[in-house]
């Protein structure tokens, strides 16, 4: 049986008809469900529609009571109309009835009817409705059948959105005002705190025509809309200020590999033969991906798909000769952007003087959006579900970065506390930068040395911008996580050779790759796992696949020509992963050796302590190992076996606690009896408090954000160690949960700057 009885065009040919003829919405709505039953041979057609955004309800039917429209009604989720909408999946049953989501409605008469397809109607991402056939025998619905119903239910989308079958207001119906001030708590992408006003980053796309009426026609002008996205994107790439190797190239040079996917266009063409003009064709090809990615947990993945939605956009875009984004369309003074999601091109659309912050219902820290965000210091905030359908352009918001928040229309109070806040923080960076210069150095004269992390090339300019001493912990995975393929070794030899060089000198501690968990390689193969942060990851992963170590490490030794080298080897659970891991790189010394070139001046190995078993074997690690790296956050959760990513635990466990203080504090007198240097990096170490501790416990080298070397500066040049290590012993043996009050009271007693 043929999945339309007169074939896909001359239904959407119809279907035109239908929608051009005289009558009312609904009458012309009852119409359409008539001519599709009629051409999918089936006796039941239903069109069910959102309501107020939570419930579906029967618009229009052929077949079922007539009384029964604009009565029933479905909630998201609930009997197969509702799990449709829920999955944004179709769905094809023989026999509907013997399914565990059936809900019988009375009502409708459906009882008589056995099989059932249907589909998610789809507009900008967001299900509005579904479209369901039935039959009353048990009927095997074929693939083409379920792309034909897609077909049509893309362009119902359309009509329905653009009110030509059912007035906006009606389908908004029950939807609450959104006039109010409301707070909505993110996930922060790219620190930093910003006032301004919204605009949308993309204007509605209102697709006129949907069916073609030349498929040739709509063929040439696809391949001449994708040969102008593909020069935009070369474009890009040759822009002066990105034509430096680094991760954001990397990223762009991935972004125009997906414009060249010959699976999408291909995709796109088969939706072109259904009969639907070039911008339908690529619409019902995006919305197909849309659906995937609401399905697809592995967030490498979803982002890799968000990347294709952008590139649709841009593609229907220069299809319609619409203005791309907000960002060609002018922006005004300390513009605020939200996107459901945005692609890392659009970002670098934007006129940086102008764009303040970036708000996201969807983004995750390791999309690509938000490592370029990162590197131009642009706040964002991202998993706001529902944020655009809260406000309007113009309305006034406030992003927070640093505590994930976002404040729409906010009141005069919070305004003015943000204004103040904003001011304040102007008033430190001022102090801070006056330190820049100035040493670390306590009251009683002890040096301490205080490093930034990093992982992007355009973090190192913060060396010279905060006067930090150097990086204490360069992430390498970054470079990794961009890339579609392995990185070659001239391109990771050229991004190490460029961060020393940008270094000037400075020490620069590079981490070897610390990918599996929940940093994902394209071209690994990685299964899932019920424990990731426990798994196979970092140096564990790279002693089973040594050649991927052997390349990085031949990429550091001779990015280094003839300079000082620090490598440091990550989540280090024994003496022997150790061993294997420093003969790795010793065989490429020895390579360098032979092929007659430059060695690093100086060479440094280590290995970070995060793994609470290695403590235990301090004694026999220390002599083979210039440093040691304190990895602060994953020790934590790995000491409280408690999951640092778990919201019900983010408060439970406290590096402020005696356990914790005692454990780093045994750490620091057995390396320090042994001479080896020990350093502590992670969150803990960029603020003032808890630095505050580990100084006093011993640390004299400490690694942080670029943002904390000011504050910790500053902290560090009103104490007295002395004063707070004689403390610092009084603490070790309470019981309490954490001491941070009372380690907050002693600084407060002694002008301690926290």
């Amino acid at each position: 049986m043929t999945p339309l009885a007169t074939g896909p065009r001359v239904l959407l040919r119809r279907l035109r008809k239908v929608m051009a003829g005289a009558g009312s919405a609904q009458t012309r709505l009852d119409r359409v469900v008539q001519v599709i039953a009629s051409n999918m041979v089936a006796e039941v057609c239903s069109v069910y529609l959102m309501r107020g955004g939570d419930s579906l309800e029967l618009f229009a039917s052929e077949g079922l009571k007539a009384s029964a429209v604009h009565s029933t009604r479905l909630r998201v989720g609930e009997g197969l109309v509702g799990e449709i909408a829920a999955r944004a999946q179709p769905l094809a049953l023989a026999d509907a009835q013997s399914h565990p989501s059936f809900a019988y409605r009375p009502e409708t008469g459906e009882e008589i009817y056995h099989s059932l397809m249907g589909v998610p109607i789809q507009r900008s991402g967001r299900v509005i409705g579904v479209l369901v056939v039935q039959n009353r025998t048990r009927r095997h619905y074929s693939e083409e059948e379920i792309e034909a119903l897609q077909t049509v239910a893309m362009v119902l989308a359309e009509l329905v959105g653009a009110g030509d079958l059912v007035a906006p207001e009606v389908l908004r119906e029950g939807v609450s005002d959104q006039d109010t001030p409301r707070r909505l708590d993110g996930l922060s992408l790219a620190d930093g705190v910003a006032i301004g006003v919204a605009m949308l980053h993309e204007p509605r796309i209102e697709i006129t025509q949907v069916i073609a009426d030349d498929a040739d026609v709509e063929a040439e002008r696809l391949e001449a809309a994708l040969e102008g996205l593909r020069g935009s994107i070369d474009s890009m790439l040759s822009a002066t200020d990105l034509a430096i190797a680094g991760e954001h190239r990397e990223v762009l040079e991935a972004f125009r590999m997906f414009a060249n996917d010959k699976g999408w266009v291909r995709r796109i063409h088969q939706a072109l033969d259904a009969g639907l003009t070039a911008e339908a064709a690529v619409q019902r090809v995006q919305e197909e991906n849309r659906a995937r990615m609401s399905q697809v947990a592995d967030t490498y993945l979803r982002d890799r798909l968000h990347d294709l939605d952008d590139l649709s956009n841009r593609l229907i875009r220069h299809l319609m000769g619409e203005p791309l984004t907000a960002a060609t369309r002018g922006l005004p003074d300390q513009a605020i952007v939200l996107a459901r999601h945005m692609g890392p091109a659009d970002l670098l659309d934007y006129d940086r003087a102008k764009l303040c912050a970036v708000v996201l219902e969807e983004g995750s820290p390791n999309s690509h959006v938000a490592i370029i965000a990162r590197a131009l210091g642009i706040p964002m905030v991202g998993q706001l579900a529902g944020v655009l359908e809260m406000i309007e352009p113009g309305d006034r918001l406030i992003v927070d970065g640093d505590s994930a928040h976002v404040y729409l229309r906010p009141s005069a109070d919070i305004t003015v506390s943000y204004r103040q806040n904003i001011a304040a923080r102007q008033e430190r960076v001022e102090q801070y930068v006056k330190l820049r210069g100035q040493p670390a150095i306590t009251r009683d004269g002890v040096e301490i040395t205080l490093n930034i992390n990093a992982g992007l090339v355009g973090d190192v300019r913060y060396l010279a911008e905060t006067g930090a001493d150097g990086i204490g912990l360069f992430r390498t995975e970054f470079q990794f996580m961009v890339s579609a393929t392995l990185p070659r070794l001239k391109t990771q030899r050229e991004l190490y050779a460029t961060v020393l060089k940008r270094a000037a000198g400075k020490p620069v501690v590079f981490r070897t790759l610390d990918i599996g968990s929940d940093k994902v390689v394209p071209f690994l193969h990685h299964a899932r796992e019920e424990n990731p942060a426990l798994g196979w990851r970092a140096t564990r992963l790279a002693l089973d696949r040594p050649a991927l170590l052997r390349y990085q490490v031949r990429a550091l030794l001779q990015a280094a020509g003839g300079k000082p080298l620090n490598i440091l080897f990550p989540l280090i659970a024994d003496v022997a992963e150790f061993k294997a891991a420093r003969a790795i790189v010793d065989k490429e010394l020895e390579a360098l050796k032979r092929a007659h070139r430059r060695r690093p001046s100086v060479l440094r190995v280590g290995s970070m302590l995060e793994v609470p078993a290695l403590f235990w074997q301090l004694e026999a690690l220390l002599p083979l190992v210039d440093f040691i790296s304190i990895g602060s956050n994953d020790l934590l959760q790995f000491l409280f076996a408690c999951d640092r990513s778990n919201p019900r635990l983010a408060n439970r466990y406290d590096l402020l606690s005696p356990s914790a203080l005692s454990f780093i504090r045994e750490v620091v007198k057995i390396c320090n009896r042994h001479g080896v240097e020990i350093s502590l990096c992670g969150e803990a170490a960029g603020r003032p408090l808890e630095a505050m501790a580990l100084i006093g416990l011993g640390l004299r080298h400490v690694s942080m954000s670029p943002a904390s070397i000011g504050p910790v500066k500053m902290m560090v040049r009103s104490l007295t160690v002395a004063e707070l290590e004689g403390y610092m012993k009084t603490l070790i043996p309470l019981p309490d949960h954490s001491v941070r009050a009372k380690l907050r009271e002693f600084a407060q007693d002694h002008d301690i700057i926290i």
